[in-house]
């Protein structure tokens, strides 16, 4: 279905995006200081599923989710479940600015593994991203002091967790439908933290159950409402609005938690945005040698 482009649209639907996206960091927050991330991840992805069920009905019932790509999905899913169990878990390590400063390295993993292994051109462009991410991220652990966080350590395994989903997912899409690569992800998780869940349940307050209910609805709807942006502008448009996530997070840290990001966590996002925004650069075309007659 067409849609005519709109950077008014666009920035609506990216407004939903960011919202959502900060209401789940604080929902996180509150949810862990209860219970264990295991238990957090399986009441989403539970919920997840009922929250499909509608859109999957509408779109033809479960039969369009049928696959041949079972194994790379659960690769995929695998990687992506411990990446957010990480996020999840840096979240009661570190001020939630500084986990979601340090999740914006993903896209430069992203870069790196497409390159590798999807044979996407490496640009000079995307050499430099790459480049000012790794600085920005030891600009924000600082390694040299010897005080590194192991929740800055965790945060950063996470983004490069997040990185190789990603690189799995742009795999995916050359044969899967968006739905049935997200119908799967909830599949595979819901059975990956099944086990895990029963040794560590505790029965949450009514407190934590309404805050599992925030996380289950953003973590659902904010992928729409990007995949929505996305229908009316091109990446180099709607992506650089998620940046604005990193001073929104650090102002709502600031406010509900009386976190302060330092001066170097601001210096190496800095590095780090600006790293994506080279990363955002169109590819130059390849010339097409002329054919000889």
């Amino acid at each position: 279905m067409s849609t005519t482009p709109s950077k008014t649209m666009a920035a609506f639907w990216m407004a939903g995006w960011l919202s959502l996206m900060l209401i789940m960091a604080v929902a996180g927050r509150e949810t862990t200081r209860e219970l264990n991330v295991f238990q957090i991840m399986e009441v989403r992805s539970l919920a997840g599923f009922v929250l499909l069920l509608p859109i999957i009905y509408r779109a033809g019932g479960f039969k369009v989710l049928k696959t041949r790509r079972l194994p790379q999905h659960i690769g995929r899913n695998s990687v992506h479940y411990v990446a957010q169990l990480g996020w999840f878990f840096a979240l009661t390590l570190i001020p939630i600015g500084q986990v979601v400063a340090i999740e914006f390295t993903m896209p430069i993993w992203t870069a790196i593994l497409a390159a590798s292994f999807l044979s996407e051109r490496m640009t000079p462009w995307k050499i430099a991203a790459i480049v000012l991410g790794l600085v920005g991220v030891i600009v924000i652990v600082r390694p040299a002091t010897g005080e590194v966080n192991p929740g800055q350590l965790i945060a950063l395994g996470a983004a490069m967790g997040f990185g190789v989903s990603m690189a799995l997912v742009k795999s995916l899409t050359r044969t899967e439908s968006a739905l049935s690569i997200l119908f799967w992800m909830i599949v595979v998780q819901s059975v990956a933290g099944f086990v895990p869940t029963l040794f560590v349940w505790t029965w949450p307050s009514a407190y934590v159950w309404a805050w599992m209910g925030v996380i289950a609805v953003c973590g659902t709807f904010s992928h729409y409402c990007l995949a929505s942006a996305m229908r009316y502008a091109d990446a180099t448009i709607v992506v650089p609005m998620d940046f604005l996530r990193v001073p929104l997070t650090a102002t709502a840290g600031w406010l509900l938690y009386s976190e302060r990001l330092d001066a170097w966590t601001v210096l190496g996002a800095a590095l780090i945005l600006c790293g994506n925004l080279l990363n955002l650069k169109p590819a130059t075309p390849v010339p097409v040698p002329a054919r000889v007659q």
